[in-house]
């Protein structure tokens, strides 16, 4: 008889298990999705009516960054993971997996910037690059074609990347074969390389060139640290609401209770409080080399972003998505406590928005801090769509990579 494989008796392949991490035919997450969807795309459509056109499209592209980066952010931990081989990771990172499936979606909804770009994006036109030195010099850049080239790239790099990965994902989820992993690992290395330059590159394009003559070089890495602060929040809060942390044996436990345990939910708490050390390390960093150096073309940027009532939300940014998530998340109490979680990762959700908001509306509205109705609108258009997407990503597949041949060593994983 030929002895059986090793992934075929693991504790993946088994069938009680594939069955009670897979969500319930009447979960509120089947339910929801198109619920979601519907409302995100009526909030779209409304969008459309709702004012000025080019503040209209500035409430759009940061609810498109918004739930972009956190899209992002699920594509760069599955990323990381396979690429450092992380065992302890493995019941968290079904969902990551989800959360970056949706990437396709976003390709879709940059269609509304892609047709009002011309009204968005002041050097559309290049009127002003023969009297303009700077941005003369950025002309070959800034060119209307070679800028939805770039989109085109990034945006079919981030679908194809999360395609992959997901899918050789769930075929290992029949398959039990080991060697998915390791071609997942070997894979994981260029995929963050092409990661991390379009990232890059789409932050300079859609956020960065709002004020072309402003630039600086760790704008992107700005933009990835706030990304994954994102990702590190949703994780939290979609794992707790599938049931981690909980005891598999009480009342309505959930799916994921007793496979992501208080020890996942510790590490990746830990690791939200490094990435929103890292996030303010980025941004201090980009502040103090720029206020150093004095220049009036770099100063500019933040002299937007100090007057006319911008102080203040620049002040809450710092204190709100530093100084107090980092002495909050400091105790080990607090992230061992799904409550303190769910707070944490709830406000760190809302300040990574006003981030946004804070990278793109001054260049709109110069004048001053004026919410809009259309900031809400575009927020819950592109959001409704994203929650309708992954809950119908989410809702046939199991929840955790019931595959893979380290599955037992990630469900046993105990912080030391």
């Amino acid at each position: 008889m030929t002895p059986a494989s090793p992934a075929v008796d693991a504790v993946a392949l088994d069938a009680a298990l594939i069955q009670r991490v897979t969500l319930p035919e009447r979960h509120p997450l089947r339910r929801g999705a198109l619920l979601a969807a519907a409302v995100g795309a009526l909030a779209v459509l409304a969008l459309a009516v709702l004012g000025e056109p080019r503040r209209m499209l500035a409430a759009y592209l940061t609810a498109y960054v918004y739930w972009l980066t956190i899209a992002l952010g699920g594509l760069f931990f599955v990323l990381v993971m396979f690429a450092t081989r992380a065992g302890w990771s493995v019941t968290v990172r079904r969902l990551a997996e989800h959360v970056a499936g949706t990437l396709v979606l976003f390709a879709a909804l940059f269609l509304p910037l892609a047709l009002g770009a011309d009204t968005l994006f002041g050097w559309w036109h290049g009127a002003d690059a023969a009297a303009d030195p700077v941005l003369h010099g950025k002309a070959g850049y800034l060119d209307p074609e070679f800028f939805f080239l770039r989109a085109t790239a990034y945006l079919l790099a981030w679908s194809l990347l999360a395609f992959w990965f997901r899918s050789r994902s769930l075929a290992q989820d029949s398959s039990g074969d080991p060697a998915t992993t390791r071609r997942l690992q070997a894979l994981s290395a260029p995929a963050l390389i092409v990661f991390g330059i379009s990232l890059t590159f789409a932050s300079f394009d859609w956020i960065m060139s709002l004020d072309p003559h402003w630039y600086s070089t760790i704008f992107g890495v700005y933009v990835f640290s706030g990304a994954v602060v994102a990702i590190l929040a949703v994780l939290t809060l979609g794992c707790i609401a599938l049931g981690a942390g909980r005891d598999p044996r009480g009342e309505r436990p959930g799916p994921l209770a007793g496979v992501v345990t208080t020890e996942h939910l510790h590490d990746v708490a830990k690791l939200l409080f490094a990435f929103v050390v890292f996030w303010a390390y980025i941004g201090f960093s980009q502040f103090m080399l720029i206020w150093y150096g004095n220049l009036p073309e770099e100063t500019i940027w933040y002299a937007h972003r100090l007057e006319h009532g911008w102080r203040g939300v620049t002040i809450a940014l710092a204190v709100g998505h530093f100084v107090l998530p980092f002495f909050f998340l400091l105790p080990r109490a607090v992230k061992r406590t799904r409550s303190t979680l769910v707070a944490a990762s709830v406000w760190l959700l809302a300040m990574h928005y006003l981030d946004l908001y804070w990278l793109v509306m001054p260049a709109v509205e110069r004048h001053g801090f004026h919410p809009h109705l259309a900031d809400l609108v575009a927020w819950l258009g592109v959001g409704g769509l994203f929650l309708g997407t992954l809950g119908l990503l989410t809702a046939r597949q199991p929840l955790v990579p019931v595959g893979d041949p380290r599955l037992a060593e990630s469900m046993a994983f105990e912080n030391t």
